[in-house]
């Protein structure tokens, strides 16, 4: 079993970060790689065995299915339902958690994959999926550096 984690902090309120990133199916809106997804078959992408499917060009990549939420501890939990990625036993986290700063934002996730295939999952899902999610979330948190007014450190 392989595991990949990937975390930020942010300075925002736990509850004001959960409400952005807190919905299954809502990726795409704060997400600034992932395409829209659908959820299939008219199901409550708040309850758990919800799938939503990810397309490029009107093709599926990627189906998700939802195995948990939890808004009083501010996680959801999901699956890999079916993709292209030589991937197995494919279960992702992301949760948002208090910190002395504002808000840690943890996506998590642990899989089953060949050996020489992790450092690829590693680079597709960590960096460029987790990571990138992560910096744009960061990003549209940031809040800016109060009583600098423009100047300069040596101006002040």
């Amino acid at each position: 079993m392989h595991t990949l984690t990937r975390t930020t902090v942010v300075t925002a309120d736990p509850d004001a970060v959960w409400r952005i990133i807190g919905t299954f199916g809502g990726l795409a809106d704060w997400h600034p790689l992932l395409p829209p997804s659908v959820i299939e078959d008219g199901a409550d992408p708040e309850t758990p065995g919800a799938v939503q499917a990810f397309s490029v060009d009107g093709q599926v990549v990627i189906r998700e299915r939802l195995l948990e939420k939890d808004d009083a501890r501010r996680m959801l939990c999901y699956t890999i339902h079916e993709s292209a990625v030589p991937v197995s036993d494919y279960v992702a986290t992301l949760s948002v958690h208090p910190h002395d700063a504002g808000t840690e934002i943890r996506w998590a996730a642990t899989y089953e994959a060949a050996g020489e295939l992790v450092p690829e999952i590693e680079k597709q899902f960590g960096d460029n999926i987790y990571a990138t999610g992560l910096d744009a979330l960061k990003e549209r948190f940031a809040r800016p550096a109060e009583g600098l007014s423009g100047k300069s450190s040596s101006e002040l």
